[in-house]
């Protein structure tokens, strides 16, 4: 098992103005989150308001000799920016600090997402993430461009030492492309022969930590890993889940949203992401305990909405209800959109498959068709477009037992049997 090196980091952000300090310390509360995520802790976090950036150190002198001091005295050796920043602002800030690295928000995501990647896609998919991001950066640090290790910020799921000849790089960056074009070929001929089973999508999306694996699990016992911890999953899993009335859905877990998910990212892990845009539904998770709920769903429909997976029906999951102590499992309810469980306990998980499976079977009914054996090429035809449940063969033809919706009912007016 890899070792993991915990550092004490201080946290550093700024304020455009005393109105926003409330909206920063949010956004840093998290950035503790991620540096836990990474086997990291917060030592002391330094907030600026200020109006506009430094251009050479984002923020003003005399913050950074603050933080210079502050971490001379407590022997701390990792500085960590809420913010993205240029590789000439993290030498500027290296060599002012006098000794410990600097990184930005971007760089932490990026290291957790190296030490969460486990399938052979994730890998490559990170390790051209942090090329592209991470590369310039170091270049600027006069750091070597090859795989350290044993730091937040630093490791990376690859074993290839990458030189600081910029010719390696891109043609270590073209070869990871290829590959992730392969392999995303690949999953669209997977997600093609899904959809010739015309069996329904359903993507479990939402903020990070909300549950979407447990939920997954509890579902499926897809056996996916949980844990309290940010972007715990990664890799997205698919399940076939049985609906109460016999109806088959494809669920997906997929990687967990979070607050400024840098654009880099986003692309990296496109093909990834795809499986909430090819979706039928989608299930947005969230967490009722977290007093930022609402908040986490607006990030969540705000990211669906760049990676052009909005306009679809969408059912709302809030999760971990036991925690509350004012809401008894009795209470267990839908409201409006809102359905509230606990993927932990199974509570709710009734109501939120009786409610899935309304959303499925939305105006398609359960049929019986009869085709004569000359027109048997339609009953191909059915099976990529309808649900078959049942096919008997008689001496005059065929029956067949299928759930049709309204088009398609009309399709196949003339063979459908009325009592």
């Amino acid at each position: 098992m890899e070792e993991i090196v915990v550092r004490r980091a201080v946290l550093v952000s700024i304020a455009g103005s005393a109105r926003d300090l409330a909206e920063v310390e949010k956004s840093l509360d998290e950035l503790a989150r991620l540096l836990d995520t990474a086997g990291g802790e917060e030592y002391a976090r330094v907030v600026q308001v200020k109006d506009s950036f430094d251009v050479r150190t984002c923020i003003g002198t005399g913050k950074v000799r603050e933080v210079a001091e502050l971490c001379r005295g407590a022997d701390i050796d990792l500085v960590i920016f809420d913010f993205e920043l240029t590789p000439a602002q993290i030498r500027n800030l290296e060599q002012d600090l006098d000794g410990p690295e600097v990184i930005d928000r971007s760089m932490l995501i990026l290291d957790i997402f190296a030490h969460h990647a486990t399938t052979g896609e994730g890998k490559l998919q990170v390790e051209l993430a942090q090329l592209k991001y991470t590369a310039p950066r170091l270049v600027g640090k006069g750091k070597a461009l090859s795989r350290l290790g044993g730091g937040i910020g630093t490791r990376g799921p690859g074993e290839t030492k990458l030189e600081t000849d910029k010719r390696h790089l891109r043609e270590r960056m073209n070869s990871l492309e290829r590959q992730l074009e392969e392999l995303s070929h690949n999953r669209e001929v997977m997600r093609a022969a899904r959809d010739r089973s015309g069996i329904p999508k359903v993507a479990i999306v939402g903020y990070t930590n909300a549950g979407k694996s447990t939920l997954l699990n509890a579902l499926t016992d897809a056996g996916v890993l949980s844990q309290d911890k940010l972007f715990a999953t990664l890799d997205p899993t698919t399940r076939r889940l049985t609906l109460p009335s016999g109806e088959e859905v494809l669920l997906t877990d997929t990687v967990g949203f979070i607050r400024k998910l840098p654009h880099h990212l986003i692309h990296a892990f496109r093909s990834t992401l795809d499986e909430a845009r090819y979706a039928d539904i989608l299930m947005i998770v969230s967490d009722v305990t977290d007093p930022e709920a609402e908040e986490h769903i607006a990030v969540t429909e705000e990211l669906l909405d760049e990676l052009g997976a909005s306009g679809k029906p969408v059912l709302y999951v809030y999760n971990k209800c036991d925690q509350l102590p004012d809401f008894p499992e009795s209470g267990i309810k839908k409201d409006e959109t809102r359905i509230y469980i606990s993927a932990e306990s199974s509570a709710g998980l009734t109501l939120l498959l009786e409610t899935l499976e309304a959303i499925v079977l939305g105006g398609k009914e359960r049929v019986t068709l009869f085709f004569t054996y000359a027109e048997q090429g339609k009953i191909s035809a059915l099976h990529s477009e309808a649900t078959v449940e049942a096919i008997e063969y008689g001496e005059e033809g065929v029956l067949v037992t299928a759930v049709l919706d309204e088009k398609c009912r009309g399709r196949y007016a003339s063979n459908i049997r009325h009592e």
